[in-house]
């Protein structure tokens, strides 16, 4: 089978061999067991397998077999800004250990594998503006791993039910649900695209606490989904970011 795929991560065992998670575009996840070359002219090397690499790969698959064997593998298109910019390589580490998480159980890798790489692709070629990139993504991820937020209606006054996804009229029995307060910002942060999110100021508290919400949502909806770990340095790299002024009302308003 040859087929696009983007490394999840890559865990050393043993002295010159690696577990590679991968996400592929035509067979979903698969992990992979590889020979690291001894010498500087063999193929296989560490570098191949940093998070979010895009590779071409040819493998037979075998479904009796939990870890596969690569035929071939190579870099597929290399990214110009994402292994560089110290803020994209937190993004990068955020972005492949999601991923890892949230993406176990997906059958239809195809549409899924097409947004993460045009997001990365988008990401890469930024030079600005970014700073909100990880919560954009985060939410139109749900999107094509089934829950995304049915944001339909809502009125003033109205609080937001993360258990299912929708606006309510009065708290549920349930304590995973937003006051009206921060419920009545759901309609903003659904709006928000890479095109436009730079147009939307927010202070380093409404970065974190939006940021924290949608964690929150996929750990209701994402069985066994954990804290990731890379977050709480995203959060302090992100935390460090100035926006420039904008004549848009920020997301307090």
């Amino acid at each position: 089978m040859k087929t696009q795929a983007l490394v999840l991560s890559a865990l050393s065992y043993g002295d010159r061999q690696l577990i590679v998670d991968l996400f592929s575009r035509e067979a979903g996840r698969q992990s992979f067991i590889v020979q690291l070359a001894a010498g500087r002219k063999g193929k296989m090397r560490k570098m191949l397998f940093q998070p979010l690499m895009l590779l071409d790969v040819d493998f037979t698959q075998r479904p009796t077999r939990t870890l596969q064997r690569f035929s071939e593998v190579s870099i597929s298109r290399p990214w110009l800004t994402l292994c560089a910019d110290p803020i994209k390589i937190q993004l990068v580490f955020f972005v492949a250990e999601l991923l890892r998480y949230a993406t176990r159980d997906e059958q239809q890798p195809q549409s899924l594998f097409d947004y993460v790489v045009d997001s990365m692709q988008w990401l890469d070629t930024a030079t600005e503006g970014y700073a909100n990139f990880h919560l954009v993504f985060m939410m139109r991820l749900t999107r094509f791993i089934g829950f995304f937020p049915n944001v339909e209606g809502g009125a003033e006054g109205d609080c937001f039910d993360l258990r299912n996804g929708r606006f309510c009229t009065s708290a549920p029995i349930h304590p995973d649900f937003l006051q009206p307060v921060e419920a009545g910002r759901i309609h903003t942060l659904m709006r928000l695209n890479y095109a436009t999110m730079h147009l939307y100021r927010m202070s380093r508290q409404d970065r974190q606490r939006i940021a924290d919400v949608i964690l929150h949502y996929y750990a209701i909806h994402v069985p066994l989904f954990p804290e990731l770990r890379s977050f709480d340095v995203l959060k302090e790299v992100m935390g460090a970011v100035v926006e420039k002024p904008s004549e848009v009302p920020s997301t307090d308003s």
